[in-house]
């Protein structure tokens, strides 16, 4: 396997966080439900996997870093030699090209360094005979997960369906925010040998609104009202992420006047404390004729006449 540090594009000196940052960015990038039917990014984003598999562990890096084990995490052997015995009484080198004194040698060498050999290496029968049982963690695996914007607001839950019929329970948290990464421990590739399943990331793709908008833990939504409304005020009905509300809309207000519905936003995840939903009004005319309403406004002349474009000529 490839270098996991060049794997990732990072230095030896990389922080976990950077670590972390090249792994997400990369896995993005070649993501196989993005290729469909592309080996090449398949494989490589499992070259990615497995190198940010490796890194993220603490021990695994240490011991990466100081030759114990390879890139795949499996054990280095280290070269033994038995040259030092060649000149012992009644010793006789039959490998020393080698660093081996005998099969009988060879076979200790990869006992000790793989926990056993199943088999002769001479003489035609078996030596000795030994298991050992290697576990390893599972490999970790990532999904993208289309969320529409109200279930990211006020949390969900979803369930999704892999390739292999197997399904995730999935919990939205309130407020998630576009692209966020959650992590299902134990729900990624089966373990090797009785060891630990890895983890599936979701990173949430959420999608527009058609109205709403959010900034921050605020929710900014423009409402319409009529000429009649916004003249001598009144109540309405507006929307918000957890349903309508009732509003009051004060008397003369204008298109651009700004109301606000205190925690009707959305919950910030660490101090628990809601946002509010700021409501821009606009003025909307009437459809069709209004023949009275035309009178009215031919024969009306206002108190406070004004302008409305005169800063715009000045």
């Amino acid at each position: 396997m490839k270098d996991p540090y060049e794997t990732l594009g990072v230095a030896r000196t990389a922080s976990d966080a950077e670590i972390k940052s090249a792994f997400k960015k990369l896995a993005r990038k070649f993501h196989p439900d993005l290729h469909p039917d592309d080996k090449e990014a398949e494989a490589r984003f499992k070259d990615i996997s497995a190198a940010h598999d490796l890194l993220k562990d603490p021990e695994k890096r240490r011991r990466f870093d100081a030759g114990e084990i390879d890139a795949s995490g499996a054990e280095r052997p280290q070269q033994r030699y038995y040259r030092e015995y060649a000149d012992g009484p009644g010793y006789t080198s039959h490998a020393a090209q080698d660093g081996f004194a005998s099969n009988e040698d060879l076979e200790e060498f990869l006992a000790r360094a793989f926990g056993g050999m199943g088999a002769g290496m001479g003489g035609g029968g078996s030596r000795r005979q030994s298991s050992a049982t290697f576990k390893a963690r599972g490999q970790d695996v990532s999904y993208t997960l289309p969320v529409t914007f109200l279930e990211a607001a006020t949390g969900a839950k979803r369930t999704i369906t892999l390739p292999d019929g197997k399904t995730l329970q999935v919990t939205i948290p309130e407020g998630a925010e576009d692209r966020q990464m959650l992590r299902l421990k134990g729900q990624g590739m089966p373990g090797f040998g009785g060891g630990p399943a890895g983890d599936a990331y979701v990173e949430l793709h959420l999608a527009p609104h058609a109205f709403f908008q959010r900034k921050d833990d605020n929710i900014h939504v423009e409402v319409p009202v009529t000429l009649k409304e916004a003249v001598l005020g009144g109540r309405i009905e507006v929307p918000t992420i957890t349903g309508p509300v009732t509003m009051t809309v004060p008397k003369g207000s204008n298109t651009g006047t700004t109301l606000r519905l205190r925690d009707k936003g959305v919950r910030n995840r660490k101090t628990g404390v809601a946002g509010h939903q700021i409501v821009t009004l606009k003025v909307v005319l009437p459809e069709g004729d209004e023949p009275e309403l035309a009178a009215f406004l031919e024969s009306w002349k206002p108190k406070h006449p004004d302008d409305p474009r005169k800063e715009m000529l000045s």
